[in-house]
């Protein structure tokens, strides 16, 4: 069974800085992309960053210069640095895995459970 794990959310001060980190498990062949959405409390869930295998990156206008996102393909793990986080970044923030094949051909969309970011003093 593929799944992805989310770590590394919790309770930061404004202007802080946190790591999320989510690991896809399985037998899995390869994931063409893997990103970040979130979602906060009356809002529907948006992107905020996403990288191709080959190491594209594509990030949300209210992230960028803020957040990273990177990948270690070996790992089939992809990490989200959240650098200057603002209350408003306050979400519950969702790994996604987009045409995830796995050993036997399958391909997949796959969502994590969900990481809570809060971002208060």
């Amino acid at each position: 069974q593929v799944q992805l794990v989310e770590s590394g959310g919790g309770l930061v001060q404004p202007g802080g800085s946190l790591r999320l980190s989510c690991a896809a498990s399985g037998s899995i062949r390869s994931i063409y992309a893997m990103g970040w959405y979130r979602q906060a409390p009356g809002h529907q869930r948006e992107l905020v960053a996403v990288i191709t295998s080959g190491g594209s990156t594509n990030y949300a206008d209210f992230v960028k210069g803020r957040f990273t996102i990177s990948r270690d393909n070996a790992k089939n793990t992809v990490y989200l640095q959240m650098n200057s986080l603002k209350p408003e970044d306050t979400a519950v923030y969702y790994c996604h895995a987009d045409n995830l094949v796995t050993a036997i051909h399958r391909h997949l969309e796959v969502w994590g459970q969900g990481a809570l970011v809060t971002v208060s003093s």
